[in-house]
């Protein structure tokens, strides 16, 4: 299907523009700063040591420039479901059933990653509460909170991310601090970055392994894109949000890590619990781990709180496209799309019997998959964005991306070895073998709904 393909089912309501540039901005932080950081931070770390640091610089050039092909074409074409949009309008059909019902499941997954340590989080100071309650008590307050209107939505997101982003400022200057004048822990000098087997301990494969990891802490910039269909000013906002938030990424994943690696020796970080947490109440500085339990668990909530927000817009974009049922089109009062909203969560309540069911290791299950997933999202970005530049004069852009089409094509290979990648590694091997099952599975998907509409 080309550019000047047939426009979707048209909608009888529209989604409210009401996002400002603040809440956008804080919107994709708060979408990508979660879990990843605080929580699956500890088993990159064990791959690569003190090297954490130089994978999230490759993993964050990697998204970077994937989310600035992103920018350019939400900039363009500001609607809500973004790539899903995209790759319906300038590649064709299954195209854009693929995107949208792949980027619906990944944020179904990573909101089950979210609310798998959530349990974790609660049971730091309530041991004996049950992990699958803290998860229920979660998931119904945020789907509560997405029903009510999407200006509620961005102020809390806005809060939730401020919380956890002046935390981390606060985390770095403090670890700065216990760097440069020392503790009682003998624990806390530069040497811990290269005498526990040198920087890269387990040497470039021990790197290439941690990208693994580290991109699934990268998912979730995408939300930049999902916002332009409700941002009021998508040509001032967009690019401003792209450029900054993943600097401010990246200073925020660096600086905390670097001062984690430093502070504490990389062998001795274990998965009991947010490494930051568990570091900070060993340094023996009394309120930090109770300050610290109480940001990453806001943190969780805070992704979960885009996750729930982001999967009820792709609903309704697919429902646009004809790719979804039409009953994900109905708006609330306050133009909310409450039936995509409720939809994913009851499928995000798998969660809860999960970890009802195998409360040890759900995280890493789940990350696995949920970076498949990524992965697949993120390459669709890649070469729709081939096609939509094809469809474009680059002097009428408002936001090109740089290099192209030698970055797409860089980026597409980059993350083909992410895939390969996966298959080194027990945790995530499976989730390898599910994603040509799960793409099988949207195919027969795509020709079932052709079919049915055939007369």
């Amino acid at each position: 299907m080309s550019a000047s393909a047939s426009t979707p089912n048209a909608s009888p309501a529209t989604l409210a523009r009401s996002l400002k540039n603040r809440h956008i901005q804080m919107i994709a932080l708060g979408g990508a700063i979660g879990t990843g950081l605080f929580y699956g931070s500890a088993a990159s770390i064990q791959l690569v040591g003190p090297g954490i640091i130089l994978s999230y610089l490759i993993g964050g050039l990697a998204i970077y420039l994937i989310m600035r092909m992103l920018g350019e074409m939400s900039t363009q074409e500001p609607v809500s479901g973004a790539f899903s949009h995209f790759a319906y309008r300038y590649w064709g059909g299954f195209a854009g059933f693929l995107s949208g019902w792949n980027y619906w499941l990944l944020y179904v997954l990573v909101s089950m990653a979210e609310l798998s340590v959530v349990g974790i989080y609660v049971s730091y100071w309530l041991p004996d509460f049950p992990a699958w309650a803290s998860a229920l008590i979660v998931l119904l307050s945020i789907t509560a909170l997405n029903l009510l209107n999407v200006r509620l939505y961005g102020e809390s997101e806005f809060w939730l991310a401020f919380i956890k982003i002046a935390a981390i400022v606060g985390m770095i200057i403090l670890g700065l601090l216990l760097i440069v004048l020392g503790s009682d822990q003998k624990a806390s000098g530069l040497s811990n970055l290269w005498v526990h087997g040198g920087f890269l301990p387990n040497g470039i494969h021990g790197l290439l392994l941690s990208l693994v990891v580290v991109m699934f802490s990268f998912g979730g910039t995408e939300l930049v894109g999902i916002t332009a269909g409700e941002a009021d000013d998508p040509q001032r906002s967009i690019p401003r949000a792209v450029n900054q938030v993943i600097w401010r990424i990246l200073i925020f994943y660096i600086g905390a890590l670097t001062v984690l690696v430093t502070l504490y020796p990389w062998n001795e970080v274990g998965l009991d619990g947010s490494p930051f947490v568990l570091i900070f109440s060993r340094l023996g500085i009394p309120a930090a781990p109770d300050i610290l339990n109480l940001v990453v668990l806001s943190a969780a909530i805070s992704v979960y709180n885009s996750g729930m927000y982001s999967n009820g817009r792709m609903l309704y974009s697919l429902a646009e496209q004809g790719n979804a049922p039409r009953i994900f089109l109905r708006l609330s009062r306050r133009q909310v799309p409450w039936v995509g909203i409720l939809f994913s969560s009851a499928c995000t309540l798998l969660i809860v019997v999960i970890n009802f069911l195998v409360p040890e290791g759900a995280f890493m299950r789940i990350m696995a998959v949920a970076t498949a997933a990524a992965a697949t999202t993120w390459m669709m970005i890649v070469l729709v964005h081939l096609r939509f530049r094809r469809a474009h004069d680059a002097a009428q852009l408002h936001f090109p991306s740089p290099g192209f089409p030698w970055v797409n094509y860089l980026c597409a290979a980059f993350l083909v070895a992410l895939v390969g990648l996966m298959t080194q590694l027990d945790d995530t091997r499976p989730a390898v073998y599910v994603l040509p099952v799960w793409l099988l599975v949207l195919y027969v998907g795509y020709r079932l709904r052709q079919r049915a509409l055939e007369p």
